[in-house]
Protein backbone atom coordinates (compact mmCIF):
# COMPACT_ATOMS: atom_id res chain seq x y z
CA UNK A 1 0.00 0.00 0.00
CA UNK A 2 1.29 3.27 -1.30
CA UNK A 3 1.99 5.89 1.54
CA UNK A 4 1.53 9.74 1.73
CA UNK A 5 4.53 11.90 2.00
CA UNK A 6 2.71 14.35 4.21
CA UNK A 7 2.37 13.55 7.53
CA UNK A 8 -1.33 13.57 9.64
CA UNK A 9 -0.05 16.77 11.34
CA UNK A 10 0.49 18.32 7.53
CA UNK A 11 -2.24 17.41 6.12
CA UNK A 12 -4.13 18.56 8.61
CA UNK A 13 -2.45 21.79 8.53
CA UNK A 14 -3.53 22.18 5.02
CA UNK A 15 -7.42 21.20 6.23
CA UNK A 16 -7.04 24.52 8.43
CA UNK A 17 -5.68 26.83 6.07
CA UNK A 18 -8.65 25.68 4.28
CA UNK A 19 -11.13 26.52 6.68
CA UNK A 20 -9.41 29.93 7.68
CA UNK A 21 -10.26 31.42 4.22
CA UNK A 22 -7.34 30.20 1.80
CA UNK A 23 -8.67 28.79 -1.33
CA UNK A 24 -8.51 25.39 -2.18
CA UNK A 25 -6.32 25.68 -5.20
CA UNK A 26 -4.29 27.72 -3.25
CA UNK A 27 -3.58 25.08 -0.82
CA UNK A 28 -2.87 22.56 -3.66
CA UNK A 29 -0.61 24.55 -5.19
CA UNK A 30 1.58 25.36 -1.93
CA UNK A 31 1.64 21.44 -0.78
CA UNK A 32 2.05 20.34 -4.42
CA UNK A 33 -0.98 17.96 -4.41
CA UNK A 34 -4.15 17.47 -6.39
CA UNK A 35 -7.50 18.81 -5.83
CA UNK A 36 -9.09 15.08 -5.74
CA UNK A 37 -6.05 14.19 -2.75
CA UNK A 38 -7.24 17.55 -0.50
CA UNK A 39 -10.78 16.51 -0.46
CA UNK A 40 -10.12 12.81 0.02
CA UNK A 41 -8.01 14.05 3.27
CA UNK A 42 -10.84 16.44 4.02
CA UNK A 43 -13.07 13.51 3.48
CA UNK A 44 -10.79 11.32 6.26
CA UNK A 45 -9.50 13.95 8.57
CA UNK A 46 -12.44 16.98 8.08
CA UNK A 47 -12.53 17.81 12.18
CA UNK A 48 -9.77 16.07 13.48
CA UNK A 49 -7.13 17.64 15.39
CA UNK A 50 -3.56 15.96 14.96
CA UNK A 51 -3.64 13.85 18.11
CA UNK A 52 -6.78 12.02 16.77
CA UNK A 53 -5.11 11.20 13.70
CA UNK A 54 -2.16 9.78 15.57
CA UNK A 55 -4.87 7.42 17.16
CA UNK A 56 -6.70 6.59 13.88
CA UNK A 57 -2.78 5.42 12.24
CA UNK A 58 -1.82 3.96 15.03
CA UNK A 59 -5.84 2.15 15.38
CA UNK A 60 -5.46 1.14 11.20
CA UNK A 61 -1.85 -0.20 11.86
CA UNK A 62 -3.31 -2.55 14.56
CA UNK A 63 -6.12 -4.01 12.66
CA UNK A 64 -3.81 -4.33 9.82
CA UNK A 65 -2.05 -7.12 12.18
CA UNK A 66 -4.91 -8.70 13.28
CA UNK A 67 -5.88 -9.29 9.76
CA UNK A 68 -2.79 -10.90 9.36
CA UNK A 69 -2.97 -12.68 12.53
CA UNK A 70 -5.91 -13.75 11.73
CA UNK A 71 -5.44 -15.07 8.14
CA UNK A 72 -2.03 -16.73 9.28
CA UNK A 73 -4.19 -18.41 11.71
CA UNK A 74 -6.97 -19.86 9.42
CA UNK A 75 -4.22 -20.80 7.04
CA UNK A 76 -2.58 -23.17 10.17
CA UNK A 77 -5.99 -24.61 10.97
CA UNK A 78 -6.64 -25.52 7.16
CA UNK A 79 -3.03 -26.92 6.66
CA UNK A 80 -3.69 -29.05 10.10
CA UNK A 81 -6.97 -30.51 9.62
CA UNK A 82 -5.95 -31.34 5.69
CA UNK A 83 -2.80 -33.45 6.81
CA UNK A 84 -3.84 -35.00 10.74
CA UNK A 85 -7.71 -36.60 10.57
CA UNK A 86 -7.74 -36.20 14.73
CA UNK A 87 -4.87 -36.23 17.65
CA UNK A 88 -1.87 -38.31 16.95
CA UNK A 89 1.00 -38.95 18.82
CA UNK A 90 3.06 -41.45 16.70
CA UNK A 91 6.36 -39.48 15.34
CA UNK A 92 6.50 -41.49 12.40
CA UNK A 93 2.45 -39.55 11.66
CA UNK A 94 3.73 -36.19 12.59
CA UNK A 95 7.03 -36.42 10.45
CA UNK A 96 4.87 -37.64 7.17
CA UNK A 97 2.60 -34.32 8.26
CA UNK A 98 5.10 -31.70 8.52
CA UNK A 99 6.26 -32.99 4.81
CA UNK A 100 2.65 -32.35 3.19
CA UNK A 101 2.12 -29.12 5.10
CA UNK A 102 5.55 -27.59 3.49
CA UNK A 103 4.88 -29.18 -0.30
CA UNK A 104 1.35 -28.64 -0.35
CA UNK A 105 0.85 -25.36 2.07
CA UNK A 106 4.50 -23.86 1.44
CA UNK A 107 4.59 -23.53 4.95
CA UNK A 108 8.21 -23.08 6.30
CA UNK A 109 9.64 -26.16 8.24
CA UNK A 110 9.82 -24.48 11.72
CA UNK A 111 6.38 -23.74 11.23
CA UNK A 112 5.13 -26.83 10.36
CA UNK A 113 6.95 -28.69 12.81
CA UNK A 114 5.70 -25.88 15.94
CA UNK A 115 2.04 -26.75 14.67
CA UNK A 116 2.57 -30.34 14.99
CA UNK A 117 4.58 -30.72 18.05
CA UNK A 118 7.52 -31.95 16.83
CA UNK A 119 11.44 -30.16 16.91
CA UNK A 120 12.76 -30.17 13.57
CA UNK A 121 15.98 -31.85 14.69
CA UNK A 122 13.24 -34.72 14.87
CA UNK A 123 11.98 -34.50 11.65
CA UNK A 124 15.43 -34.00 10.39
CA UNK A 125 16.76 -37.00 11.80
CA UNK A 126 14.08 -40.20 11.70
CA UNK A 127 15.29 -43.02 14.04
CA UNK A 128 16.94 -45.93 12.62
CA UNK A 129 15.54 -49.29 13.78
CA UNK A 130 18.11 -51.66 15.61
CA UNK A 131 18.55 -54.95 14.65
CA UNK A 132 16.50 -56.82 16.89
CA UNK A 133 13.89 -55.15 15.58
CA UNK A 134 14.41 -56.01 12.28
CA UNK A 135 15.43 -59.74 13.10
CA UNK A 136 11.89 -59.75 14.91
CA UNK A 137 9.98 -58.10 12.43
CA UNK A 138 11.21 -60.30 9.94
CA UNK A 139 10.40 -63.39 12.34
CA UNK A 140 7.01 -62.27 13.15
CA UNK A 141 5.78 -62.34 9.20
CA UNK A 142 7.82 -65.25 8.42
CA UNK A 143 5.60 -66.96 10.99
CA UNK A 144 2.07 -64.85 10.18
CA UNK A 145 2.64 -66.45 6.36
CA UNK A 146 2.90 -69.74 7.47
CA UNK A 147 0.27 -69.82 10.01
CA UNK A 148 -2.35 -67.41 8.96
CA UNK A 149 -4.75 -67.81 11.31
CA UNK A 150 -2.66 -66.89 14.51
CA UNK A 151 -2.99 -63.67 15.92
CA UNK A 152 0.25 -61.85 17.65
CA UNK A 153 -0.18 -63.18 21.06
CA UNK A 154 0.12 -66.67 19.91
CA UNK A 155 2.67 -65.21 17.52
CA UNK A 156 4.59 -64.23 20.65
CA UNK A 157 4.34 -67.51 22.22
CA UNK A 158 6.26 -69.46 19.34
CA UNK A 159 8.76 -66.21 19.75
CA UNK A 160 9.35 -66.59 23.09
CA UNK A 161 12.52 -69.75 22.79
CA UNK A 162 14.07 -67.21 20.67
CA UNK A 163 13.83 -64.19 21.90
CA UNK A 164 13.01 -64.55 25.73
CA UNK A 165 13.18 -61.11 26.67
CA UNK A 166 10.50 -59.73 24.04
CA UNK A 167 7.72 -58.37 25.85
CA UNK A 168 4.44 -59.21 23.84
CA UNK A 169 3.36 -54.75 23.19
CA UNK A 170 6.79 -54.86 21.05
CA UNK A 171 5.13 -58.05 19.02
CA UNK A 172 1.73 -56.41 18.75
CA UNK A 173 3.64 -52.98 17.41
CA UNK A 174 5.65 -54.88 15.10
CA UNK A 175 2.67 -56.95 14.16
CA UNK A 176 0.36 -53.95 13.54
CA UNK A 177 2.95 -51.92 11.37
CA UNK A 178 2.85 -55.04 9.35
CA UNK A 179 -0.85 -55.44 8.83
CA UNK A 180 -1.14 -58.96 9.48
CA UNK A 181 -4.06 -58.47 12.04
CA UNK A 182 -6.61 -61.46 11.04
CA UNK A 183 -10.02 -61.09 9.50
CA UNK A 184 -12.83 -61.70 12.77
CA UNK A 185 -15.31 -63.64 11.80
CA UNK A 186 -18.93 -62.84 12.42
CA UNK A 187 -20.57 -64.65 15.55
CA UNK A 188 -23.51 -66.49 13.75
CA UNK A 189 -26.90 -65.68 16.23
CA UNK A 190 -28.51 -68.63 16.75
CA UNK A 191 -31.70 -69.42 18.84
CA UNK A 192 -31.56 -69.93 22.58
CA UNK A 193 -31.78 -73.16 23.83
CA UNK A 194 -30.94 -74.73 26.75
CA UNK A 195 -27.38 -75.46 27.32
CA UNK A 196 -25.73 -78.94 28.92
CA UNK A 197 -22.28 -78.12 30.15
CA UNK A 198 -19.45 -80.30 30.16
CA UNK A 199 -17.79 -82.28 32.73
CA UNK A 200 -14.54 -81.31 32.67
CA UNK A 201 -12.26 -84.07 32.83
CA UNK A 202 -9.36 -83.92 35.75
CA UNK A 203 -7.10 -86.52 34.00
CA UNK A 204 -5.08 -87.91 30.88
CA UNK A 205 -7.01 -90.52 29.31
CA UNK A 206 -10.44 -89.58 31.46
CA UNK A 207 -12.58 -88.74 28.17
CA UNK A 208 -12.32 -89.08 24.21
CA UNK A 209 -14.12 -86.88 22.20
CA UNK A 210 -14.42 -87.95 18.62
CA UNK A 211 -15.83 -86.64 15.23
CA UNK A 212 -15.81 -86.86 11.93
CA UNK A 213 -14.75 -83.83 9.40
CA UNK A 214 -15.59 -83.77 5.58
CA UNK A 215 -12.92 -82.69 3.01
CA UNK A 216 -12.27 -83.74 -0.90
CA UNK A 217 -9.71 -84.13 -2.94
CA UNK A 218 -9.23 -81.88 -6.18
CA UNK A 219 -10.43 -84.08 -8.60
CA UNK A 220 -13.55 -84.30 -6.60
CA UNK A 221 -13.73 -87.67 -4.61
CA UNK A 222 -14.58 -87.38 -0.80
CA UNK A 223 -12.33 -87.56 1.98
CA UNK A 224 -12.92 -89.01 5.50
CA UNK A 225 -11.34 -87.54 8.54
CA UNK A 226 -11.82 -89.34 11.84
CA UNK A 227 -10.13 -86.74 14.78
CA UNK A 228 -9.69 -88.01 18.00
CA UNK A 229 -8.82 -85.49 21.38
CA UNK A 230 -8.26 -86.21 24.64
CA UNK A 231 -10.23 -83.56 26.64
CA UNK A 232 -7.89 -82.89 29.37
CA UNK A 233 -4.77 -82.52 27.52
CA UNK A 234 -6.57 -81.50 24.38
CA UNK A 235 -3.96 -83.49 23.01
CA UNK A 236 -4.78 -84.79 19.56
CA UNK A 237 -4.88 -88.36 19.66
CA UNK A 238 -5.40 -89.28 16.19
CA UNK A 239 -6.56 -87.89 13.20
CA UNK A 240 -7.55 -90.74 10.29
CA UNK A 241 -7.82 -90.37 6.81
CA UNK A 242 -9.74 -92.45 4.20
CA UNK A 243 -12.13 -92.50 1.46
CA UNK A 244 -14.55 -94.01 3.94
CA UNK A 245 -14.77 -95.42 7.77
CA UNK A 246 -16.79 -97.70 9.22
CA UNK A 247 -17.86 -98.98 13.20
CA UNK A 248 -15.12 -101.39 12.51
CA UNK A 249 -12.20 -99.07 11.03
CA UNK A 250 -13.39 -96.79 14.28
CA UNK A 251 -12.71 -99.60 16.18
CA UNK A 252 -9.23 -100.63 14.60
CA UNK A 253 -7.83 -97.20 15.07
CA UNK A 254 -8.49 -96.65 18.57
CA UNK A 255 -6.86 -99.81 19.57
CA UNK A 256 -4.14 -98.76 17.81
CA UNK A 257 -3.69 -95.43 19.74
CA UNK A 258 -4.17 -97.47 22.92
CA UNK A 259 -0.66 -99.43 22.30
CA UNK A 260 1.08 -96.35 22.96
CA UNK A 261 -1.58 -94.32 25.57
CA UNK A 262 -3.96 -96.55 26.95
CA UNK A 263 -7.35 -97.19 26.53
CA UNK A 264 -9.55 -94.27 27.89
CA UNK A 265 -11.95 -94.57 30.74
CA UNK A 266 -14.82 -92.53 28.52
CA UNK A 267 -15.62 -91.92 24.95
CA UNK A 268 -17.52 -88.69 23.69
CA UNK A 269 -19.44 -88.90 20.68
CA UNK A 270 -22.75 -88.35 18.78
CA UNK A 271 -25.27 -90.51 17.27
CA UNK A 272 -23.32 -91.25 13.90
CA UNK A 273 -24.12 -94.32 12.67
CA UNK A 274 -20.08 -95.20 12.67
CA UNK A 275 -20.85 -94.90 16.82
CA UNK A 276 -23.72 -96.40 16.92
CA UNK A 277 -22.88 -99.83 15.17
CA UNK A 278 -22.92 -103.01 16.70
CA UNK A 279 -19.19 -103.27 15.98
CA UNK A 280 -18.43 -99.99 18.35
CA UNK A 281 -20.75 -100.98 21.07
CA UNK A 282 -19.61 -104.07 21.18
CA UNK A 283 -15.66 -102.68 21.43
CA UNK A 284 -16.60 -100.36 23.87
CA UNK A 285 -18.72 -103.38 26.32
CA UNK A 286 -15.45 -105.60 25.93
CA UNK A 287 -12.76 -102.75 26.55
CA UNK A 288 -14.56 -101.30 29.88
CA UNK A 289 -15.02 -98.19 28.02
CA UNK A 290 -17.59 -95.55 28.97
CA UNK A 291 -19.96 -94.61 25.95
CA UNK A 292 -21.17 -91.11 26.40
CA UNK A 293 -23.53 -90.23 23.39
CA UNK A 294 -24.64 -86.70 23.45
CA UNK A 295 -28.32 -85.30 22.23
CA UNK A 296 -29.11 -85.56 19.14
CA UNK A 297 -28.87 -82.20 17.20
CA UNK A 298 -26.80 -80.41 20.27
CA UNK A 299 -23.16 -80.46 19.35
CA UNK A 300 -22.31 -77.76 22.43
CA UNK A 301 -22.44 -80.95 24.14
CA UNK A 302 -19.51 -82.39 22.78
CA UNK A 303 -17.49 -78.57 22.71
CA UNK A 304 -13.81 -79.68 22.82
CA UNK A 305 -14.10 -82.01 19.40
CA UNK A 306 -15.75 -79.05 17.64
CA UNK A 307 -13.49 -76.40 19.27
CA UNK A 308 -10.55 -78.81 17.68
CA UNK A 309 -12.25 -79.12 14.45
CA UNK A 310 -12.53 -75.75 13.85
CA UNK A 311 -8.50 -75.13 14.35
CA UNK A 312 -8.32 -78.00 12.11
CA UNK A 313 -10.10 -77.09 8.99
CA UNK A 314 -8.97 -73.26 9.57
CA UNK A 315 -5.11 -74.42 9.73
CA UNK A 316 -4.95 -77.78 8.05
CA UNK A 317 -7.89 -77.97 5.50
CA UNK A 318 -8.61 -74.72 4.14
CA UNK A 319 -4.88 -73.50 3.70
CA UNK A 320 -4.14 -76.82 1.17
CA UNK A 321 -5.63 -78.19 -1.81
CA UNK A 322 -4.74 -82.49 -1.68
CA UNK A 323 -3.95 -84.15 -5.03
CA UNK A 324 -3.63 -87.91 -3.22
CA UNK A 325 -4.88 -89.33 -0.51
CA UNK A 326 -1.54 -90.42 0.37
CA UNK A 327 -0.35 -86.30 -0.01
CA UNK A 328 -2.88 -86.02 2.65
CA UNK A 329 -2.32 -88.50 5.21
CA UNK A 330 1.41 -87.22 5.53
CA UNK A 331 0.04 -83.45 5.94
CA UNK A 332 -2.66 -84.27 8.12
CA UNK A 333 -0.10 -86.20 10.33
CA UNK A 334 2.57 -83.53 10.44
CA UNK A 335 -0.08 -80.71 11.23
CA UNK A 336 -0.99 -82.86 14.41
CA UNK A 337 2.73 -83.35 15.23
CA UNK A 338 3.18 -79.42 14.96
CA UNK A 339 -0.45 -79.30 17.22
CA UNK A 340 0.53 -81.46 19.66
CA UNK A 341 4.16 -80.42 20.07
CA UNK A 342 4.63 -76.96 18.67
CA UNK A 343 1.56 -75.10 18.46
CA UNK A 344 0.57 -73.38 21.99
CA UNK A 345 -2.32 -73.73 23.55
CA UNK A 346 -4.54 -70.82 25.44
CA UNK A 347 -6.38 -72.58 27.86
CA UNK A 348 -3.31 -74.78 29.13
CA UNK A 349 -1.23 -72.00 30.05
CA UNK A 350 -0.09 -71.15 26.69
CA UNK A 351 1.89 -74.49 26.28
CA UNK A 352 1.86 -76.94 23.50
CA UNK A 353 -0.72 -80.34 24.70
CA UNK A 354 1.94 -82.71 24.73
CA UNK A 355 4.39 -80.66 27.48
CA UNK A 356 1.26 -79.92 29.34
CA UNK A 357 0.27 -83.99 29.17
CA UNK A 358 3.87 -84.20 30.11
CA UNK A 359 4.28 -82.32 33.15
CA UNK A 360 0.83 -83.70 34.50
CA UNK A 361 1.77 -87.12 34.16
CA UNK A 362 5.07 -86.21 36.18
CA UNK A 363 3.43 -84.92 39.02
CA UNK A 364 0.98 -87.73 38.84
CA UNK A 365 3.95 -89.99 39.47
CA UNK A 366 5.76 -88.05 42.10
CA UNK A 367 2.48 -87.87 43.65
CA UNK A 368 2.12 -91.77 43.38
CA UNK A 369 5.47 -92.97 44.74
CA UNK A 370 5.84 -91.31 48.61
CA UNK A 371 9.52 -91.07 50.08
CA UNK A 372 10.30 -94.79 51.68
CA UNK A 373 11.69 -94.80 55.05
CA UNK A 374 15.01 -94.30 53.97
CA UNK A 375 14.63 -91.58 52.12
CA UNK A 376 12.53 -89.68 55.17
CA UNK A 377 15.94 -90.80 57.93
CA UNK A 378 18.11 -89.75 54.77
CA UNK A 379 21.24 -86.62 56.39
CA UNK A 380 20.41 -85.28 53.43
CA UNK A 381 16.82 -84.97 54.21
CA UNK A 382 16.12 -81.93 56.74
CA UNK A 383 13.26 -82.93 57.99
CA UNK A 384 15.01 -86.20 59.70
Amino acid sequence: MKTSRFSEEQIIGFLRQAEAGVSVKEVCRTGGFSDATFYKWRAKFGGMEASEATRLRALESENAKLKKLLAEAHLDMHALKSVLGGKTLAPRVKREAIGKMISEHHLSERRACCLVGLSRDSYRHAPQQDALNTALHGKIVEIAHVRRRFGYRRIHDLLRPAFPGINHKRVYRLYSQANLAVRKRKKVRRASAERVPLQLAKTVNEVWSMDFVSDSLANGRRLKCLTVADDFSHECVDIAVDYGISGAYVTRLLDQAAKFRGYPAAVRTDNGPEFTSQAFMAWATSRGVRHILIAPGKPTQNGFIESFNGKFRDECLNEQWFQTLHQARVTIAEWRRDFNEVRPHSSLGRIPPARFAEQHRQRAGDAAHPATPNEVNSPCNPDS
